[in-house]
């Protein structure tokens, strides 16, 4: 055994449908993956190349009570499909991309929109209104094997009964496969790699006490309340 001067901090892990659980080692996201999404934002949903931020592996939270984060008077959804990779590789071509996933999860993206528009003002990183303690809240994934791989359908997400978000997978700027090669050539993407994907239009403020429930047809679903 490593001779560890501290304890060795745990793998965090998502449960998986059916049983067994899947051991997180890194989370990758994509920018402004849905047109609608980057006109809210204020951005032109040109065709660009992808670009990703990350957050760290122990902000995944699979609980029913997800803890209101500190510093923020603005914290935001965004509804994700969420890509579990089972096969790493790097430069991996498009066309055999999906033969690295292992499944699909329902995850949302939470996000501190004011330190994040404070940073981007500031031309600064903002990392640290994405990466905060539970920032990743996710569904049950669902092995490929059993659900195939969704390339169109319905992404939703309601707050306390109220629908907020309603979009289709098949809106997304770059698909899956494409998400992942790109990925690939900037890193070497290794098991247990998880992809947020992207959200739709509808994106807003979430506070203490509300209740969030989400959907991804062929997938599954999230449910959690702002504690």
């Amino acid at each position: 055994m490593p001779d560890f001067v501290i304890d060795a901090a745990e793998t965090p892990i998502v449960p998986v449908a059916g049983g067994g659980k899947f051991p997180v080692r890194r989370i990758f996201c994509v920018g402004r993956n849905y047109a609608a999404h980057a006109r809210e934002m204020g951005a032109a949903p040109d065709r660009e190349p992808p670009f990703f931020f990350s957050k760290p592996p122990d902000t995944v939270i699979s609980t029913a009570q997800v803890p209101y984060p500190p510093a923020t008077r603005l914290l935001h959804f965004e509804m994700e499909l969420v890509v579990a990779i089972g096969r790493g590789g790097t430069a991996i071509a498009s066309e055999t991309a999906l033969d690295h996933v292992y499944g699909y999860a329902a995850g949302v993206d939470l996000t501190r929109r004011d330190l994040q528009d404070e940073a981007k003002s500031l031309r600064r990183p903002w990392d640290m209104s994405k990466g905060f303690d539970a920032a990743a809240p996710i569904g049950t994934i669902v092995p490929a094997a059993r659900v195939g791989h969704p390339a169109a359908g319905s992404i939703t997400l309601a707050v306390n009964g109220v629908l907020r978000q309603n979009g289709d997978l098949a809106d997304m700027i770059w698909p899956v496969p494409n998400i992942i090669a790109f990925l690939s050539n900037l890193i070497t993407l290794k098991p247990g790699d998880l992809i947020f994907t992207g959200t739709p239009e509808g994106v807003g403020t979430i506070e203490r006490g509300d209740k969030i429930e989400g959907s991804i047809e062929g997938v599954g679903t999230i449910a959690f309340q702002i504690a």
